[in-house]
């Protein structure tokens, strides 16, 4: 009790000189009551502390909703508050809170997530990984085999002719080079080629085709193939016109309807391979490490009619070309058409890099060069006088001719077959020979290109004209949009990056439908006319009974007559 009278605070010695009546009130009081008065103020005090307790109490009550507490978050806002400290601390109280809130939410996540789908450009990623894969394998095998692998391979060295071509402002990106060059890698080591080029890149509505040009090794094409070709070609010669078999046949020849006697024009064969529009083989794809795909050989019929036509690619090798006239195929065939035209009219090299071989300048006058060889001895030409002058440049490709072949074919020659079957039959009117179609010979100069409504076919242009020393000659065609050609000193290549349409200088319309057949020539054996009644061939067969007998009567009296000139003999 002691120690509590001796916390009662003391007046000071103002207080105690300025009120003295206070003082000696206070001496007048007894111990007892100071006791009493000590006692209330504790009381007071605890009481206070109580409901302090009960009022923190309250405030650490949870949210049945939300993992927080009112105490926790007045302090973390009043920490908020005294730490920033912002001047419009009233006003701006409940966006903190909301704000407080916010860092304390937590997404409840379920063991079960959705599953995302990856954007095209990941996926894209994922099957390319196989390109680096592989180079990554070469890198770390036996360093006898890299050289071997170096010095035999004809893997082209993309990278370099990228170089050239960007001198000039063409090409693609370097990162999209570098993976065709890896994916030109794996063609090369899935197949047996003697050659492989990048020919270029055809764009397209939905997709686009990465084009490599190879030649197989002589003798080492899939056998497959060929087997599956033959199987084709006998089953469609066990099979007539109409789709029937032999015993099919001859069920029907009892009901066999009269046969036209038209007969359509001769199909033009195809070039064999190796030799004029199939002299080399193709495999595309829509992106690297994707599948390639070797397109077929193509027709004169296809190249035919894809002059006619102007279509843009879809992306899908298997959709149909949907034109007037009718394409004979799908887009695959479309592709390898348009192919054969780009190559025909754009590939070209500097004057003597080509040269025909001994046997080639053997053969008789009239006959088509289709074989060259490299010239060794070829030095180069200087850049300047290749940009000078169109006539040192040449065309080291066969031109298609109008029939849609290098070499023409004579749609009216017969077999030996058909000659028998002709002295065994009556003699026909034999039709006219169809003059030969006539294209210009390999390694003709591009200065004899005609033009097209005063356009110049090409254009010729320097890489840099601030270095010219150093510079490369860039030939672009004008009817081929897309086509480019660089040169320099030894080196040479040709590229195309477009949309695989020749140059038109009129807006493309379909060729009109053909006129319509003339009515045939009406006459007395092709007149119909009404049926006769039956009064009218009941008069009809009287008169035809009274000829016959008058006929009979008028041979009688010959033979009567005849018998007594004999008798009076």
């Amino acid at each position: 009790m002691s120690e509590l009278l001796d916390e009662v605070p003391k007046p000071s010695q103002s207080e105690s000189d300025g009120k003295i009546h206070q003082s000696e009130f206070a001496s007048s009081m007894s111990s007892q009551e100071a006791l009493e008065q000590v006692e209330s103020e504790h009381n007071l005090t605890t009481a206070n502390e109580i409901m302090v307790q009960n009022a923190k109490a309250y405030l650490l009550q949870k949210s049945p909703t939300m993992n927080l507490n009112l105490y926790d978050h007045l302090s973390q806002v009043m920490t908020k508050l005294l730490d920033e400290r912002p001047i419009n601390a009233v006003d701006i109280f409940e966006d903190i809170s909301k704000k407080v809130k916010q860092t304390q939410f937590s997404k409840k996540m379920d063991t079960l997530r959705d599953e995302y789908e990856n954007s095209m450009a990941y996926s894209l990623a994922e099957v390319q990984k196989s390109l680096f894969a592989k180079a990554v394998e070469t890198e770390e095998g036996v360093a006898a085999d890299h050289e071997e692998e170096v010095v035999d391979t004809p893997l082209p060295n993309v990278m370099e002719l990228a170089y050239y071509f960007e001198q000039a402002g063409i090409g693609l990106s370097s990162d999209e080079l570098f993976r065709i060059f890896l994916a030109l890698k794996q063609l090369v080591e899935a197949h047996p080629l003697q050659k492989c080029r990048f020919w270029g890149k055809i764009l397209g509505i939905n997709g686009n085709y990465i084009i490599a040009e190879v030649d197989f090794r002589e003798g080492e094409e899939d056998a497959e193939e060929l087997g599956e070709e033959e199987d084709a070609e006998g089953k469609e010669d066990e099979k007539d016109d109409f789709g029937r078999t032999e015993e099919e046949e001859t069920e029907e020849l009892e009901d066999k309807p009269p046969e036209s006697t038209y007969k359509p024009p001769p199909v033009i064969p195809k070039e064999e391979n190796r030799s004029g529009t199939n002299r080399y083989t193709y495999f595309v794809c829509s992106e690297p490490a994707k599948p390639w795909v070797k397109l077929p050989p193509v027709t004169p019929a296809q190249i035919t009619v894809a002059r006619k036509i102007k279509k843009f690619f879809t992306g899908n090798l298997d959709a149909p070309v949907i034109s007037y006239p009718p394409f004979p195929g799908y887009e695959l065939n479309y592709l390898r058409a348009q192919i054969a035209r780009i190559s025909a009219g754009t590939q070209i090299s500097p004057l003597g890099f080509y040269q025909f071989g001994e046997e080639e300048e053997e053969e008789e006058e009239g006959s088509v060069r289709e074989n060259y060889e490299e010239n060794p001895d070829f030095e180069g030409i200087a850049t300047a006088e290749l940009l000078d002058s169109m006539a040192n440049w040449v065309h080291h490709t066969q031109h298609i001719l109008p029939q849609g072949r290098c070499v023409w074919f004579n749609p009216v020659q017969k077999k030996e077959e058909d000659f028998e079957e002709e002295e065994e039959e009556e003699e026909k009117e034999v039709p006219d020979e169809p003059e030969p179609e006539v294209g210009p010979p390999l390694l003709t100069p591009l200065s004899e290109d005609a033009e097209l409504n005063n356009i110049p076919p090409w254009t010729v242009k320097p890489s840099s004209n601030l270095i010219s020393q150093y510079a490369t000659a860039l030939v672009r065609s004008n009817l081929w949009p897309g086509a480019y050609t660089f040169a320099i000193g030894k080196k040479f290549e040709n590229i195309y990056f477009g949309w695989g349409h020749k140059y038109s200088p009129e807006n493309y319309s379909p060729p009109p439908a053909p006129p319509v057949q003339a009515e045939y020539i009406s006459g007395p054996d092709t007149t119909e006319v009404d049926d006769p009644t039956v009064e009218e061939e009941q008069a009809l067969r009287a008169a035809l009974e009274e000829r016959l007998a008058a006929a009979e009567e008028a041979e009688e009296e010959e033979e009567e007559e005849e018998e007594e000139d004999e008798d009076d003999n």
